[in-house]
């Protein structure tokens, strides 16, 4: 305890050094600088090493003096990866939601189900850790937030955009018609088509997560880390996507926190449904009790008309009785007095 107390500031010291360069090797550990950042910090370890153990003091006098100068040139020679680390911190807090991601993995589903079922020819490109700015600079700027009836437009083949990949950054639609590298492997399957060749190609120059639809079968394939998995159907491309960008854990409480949303959307939907329902019903009694009414005020009014004829031609017949009986008492007068 003495000891740690003792030399506290020294671990402290140690543990920020240790979580700085961590963060510098996570930045650049799938870059092109990766190598170099390995080489020289191995060539300086090892020297150092070397020079205390022999106590070579000139070169560990070299060392000391050179440390600068040497930090200097890590700084200029790794400034992309650098910038990219701390932009990455940023990021980190303030990133999506899983809710968000899962909500963006839903929708790019159904975005590319529907090019599938079309049978409308797709490269896509999901940017996570490595920049893809190099592949978005040579197609054309987009920036605009990813839906499902942008990505349809893009690759209609009337569109001009159509023939290149799109990189997806952050949720959003970065580019479109940009050119990705083509792998310089033999590819196995000779029936696979320049898109697919594209996404092996740019997986292999980054940690992206390329998307590929068939213009020919429609198929789909997912292509990451360089291994390509095709022939995926809509609920297996789904959870493919949500395991790679979502961690199992995180997915399965969003995934029930969306369930339960869906469920109390449901709910609500069938509890106006089923008022509606009632409310139609009781307008069709009250319409079918009107219809009741009419129609008895119809009959009671034929009725009344009915009775009021039936008066009427016994009144008409009466006063003809009446007229017959009138003309035929004076004519039998008549004939009484002649005899």
């Amino acid at each position: 305890m003495e000891f740690i107390a003792e030399n506290w500031q020294a671990w402290v010291e140690i543990l920020i050094l240790w979580i700085g360069l961590y963060q510098l090797y996570r930045a650049v550990r799938v870059t092109k600088g990766a190598l170099i950042f390995i080489g020289v910090i191995s060539i300086l370890m090892a020297v150092t090493i070397l020079a205390y153990m022999f106590d070579l003091k000139v070169i560990a006098w070299l060392l000391l003096r050179s440390a600068v100068g040497v930090a200097f040139s890590m700084i200029i020679v790794f400034h992309l990866e650098l910038r990219r680390a701390f932009a990455k911190l940023g990021e980190s807090l303030f990133s999506f939601s899983h809710d968000q991601q899962l909500e963006f993995a839903e929708e790019l589903t159904e975005a590319v189900m529907k090019l599938s079922n079309k049978r409308i020819g797709a490269l896509m490109a999901i940017e996570r850790e490595i920049d893809l700015k190099e592949y978005s600079e040579n197609g054309v700027r987009v920036d605009a937030e990813f839906s499902e009836e942008l990505l349809l437009t893009i690759f209609h083949p009337m569109t001009a955009l159509h023939d290149g990949g799109v990189i997806i950054s952050k949720n959003r639609i970065s580019s479109a018609g940009c050119v990705f590298p083509l792998s310089r492997n033999e590819m196995a399957d000779r029936t696979l088509g320049l898109r697919h060749r594209a996404s092996v190609g740019l997986s292999e120059e980054s940690d992206s997560v390329c998307i590929v639809v068939s213009e020919e079968t429609g198929t789909i394939s997912i292509m990451m880390d360089g291994v390509l998995e095709r022939n995926l159907k809509g609920d297996e491309f789904r959870q493919r996507l949500e395991k790679i960008f979502v961690p199992d854990e995180a997915t399965k409480i969003a995934r029930a926190e969306a369930k339960e949303t869906r469920e109390a959307a449901n709910k609500l939907a069938e509890e106006k449904k089923k008022k509606r329902e009632e409310e139609l019903e009781q307008e069709k009694i009250k319409k079918k009790e009107l219809e009741k009414i009419k129609k008895k005020a119809g009959k009671a009014e034929k009725a009344e008309k009915a009775k009021k004829k039936d008066i009427n031609d016994e009144e008409s017949t009466r006063e003809t009785l009446d007229s017959e009986d009138n003309h035929s008492d004076p004519s039998g007068g008549d004939m009484v007095s002649g005899k």
